[in-house]
């Protein structure tokens, strides 16, 4: 009996940033090495896409990249044709982000696959009732629905599906715990988050409780790694609150200088919050790469991060506004840090993708 072929559908797809397409990019990998026949959809996302050809031709398995057109709609009819001529050549597809969870159910009124429809959080998550609706019955049509976390999947609990959640993944060769090269940063304790400057990753909730934290920590600082979109506003608020000495954007930085940044961490951070347009954080997968270097992590409750932080052990869930509580973790964190380094190690080593694969597979069989 042959290996199915597996199309994967996906709205995001490296070398460009996004926690969609890393989980797609890892899922192809994954099945790949494990004998499947991959291909995948993705959109062009750079104009210029040079980067994206190059990463594209050293991969295991066939990409297709939707190029960029003007006026718009030529480009989503473009993923449709394309999606449907993938349908062809496959026995199972999977979809995962916004646009292709309804591009796959579309397709398959006219193809009959297997489908896996995987949902992160804010595709899922719409303010608008039209859109909230749109995606309802979309994932109606597929017949497994995978959730990266318990939070995500009470997001669609009002549709009676049955979902099964599977938690992302990390790729540990990636994130070796043998001590690297720390970054020189200054401050006691070194605090960190990874991710885009963004309302979403929560930098700012936790310039809020800096004030807080200085009474106890007078020579914290706090490293925020990442995309600076809202950088400027949110330093403006730390120099309202008497912070700003403390915070340092550093950009996006290279994998290597990362896990410098990381391995010279004493706390990994990240107080996720809800967008005004409903983007949430469906997992956070920034919390297990730092675990995988032995650094815990403290982050907030009411999100997917949930699924990302084994309470107590490998860091503290925290309400976002608790600065007292906030503290008192970091305390425990510095108090003990050899229990929490194995600990956090431990936690991210049960989220390899070795691991996490074989749940994929378990689907496919």
């Amino acid at each position: 009996m042959h290996k199915k072929r597996i199309l994967i559908v996906t709205s995001e797809f490296p070398p460009q940033p996004g926690g969609i397409g890393n989980h797609a990019y890892y899922l192809a990998l994954y099945l790949s090495k494990n004998g499947y026949g991959v291909s995948v959809i993705a959109d062009q996302r750079a104009v210029v896409n040079r980067e994206e050809l190059a990463f594209d031709a050293a991969l295991p398995f066939a990409v297709t990249r939707i190029a960029i057109q003007r006026p718009r709609f030529l480009m989503y009819f473009n993923r449709v044709v394309k999606t449907l001529s993938g349908f062809k050549n496959s026995d199972y597809v999977i979809a995962t982000g916004k646009f292709s969870l309804w591009n796959v159910a579309f397709c398959s009124l006219f193809y009959k696959r297997e489908k896996l429809a995987v949902i992160h959080g804010s595709e899922v998550n719409f303010k608008s009732a039209g859109l909230k609706q749109s995606i309802g019955i979309s994932l109606k049509q597929f017949e497994r629905v995978v959730a990266v976390s318990h939070y995500t999947k009470g997001l669609v609990a009002d549709l009676n599906l049955t979902v099964s959640v599977i938690p992302n993944g990390i790729d540990l060769e990636k994130w070796p715990l043998a001590d690297g090269e720390k970054a020189d940063l200054k401050g006691y304790p070194v605090l960190t988050t990874v991710g885009r400057v963004s309302s979403r990753k929560g930098q700012l909730e936790v310039i809020k409780l800096l004030p807080e934290v200085l009474k106890r920590y007078p020579d914290v600082q706090y490293h925020c790694v990442g995309i600076p979109s809202e950088a400027d506003r949110f330093m403006e608020t730390a120099g309202v609150l008497g912070v700003a000495n403390h915070v340092i954007f550093h950009g996006a930085l290279s994998d290597g200088d990362l896990q410098g940044v990381l391995q010279a961490t004493d706390v990994f951070v990240m107080l996720s919050t809800e967008s005004a347009t409903g983007d949430v954080e469906g997992f956070g997968i920034a919390i297990l790469e730092a675990n995988a270097l032995g650094i815990p992590a403290i982050g907030s409750k009411n999100c997917g991060i949930e699924d990302a932080i084994h309470d107590g052990v490998s860091g503290f869930l925290v309400d976002r506004r608790d600065a007292s509580a906030f503290n008192r973790y970091i305390s425990r964190v510095l108090v003990a840090p050899a229990p929490f380094k194995k600990q956090a190690r431990a936690w991210a080593e049960q989220h390899d993708w070795n691991q996490i694969i074989k749940r994929y597979i378990a689907f496919l069989s």
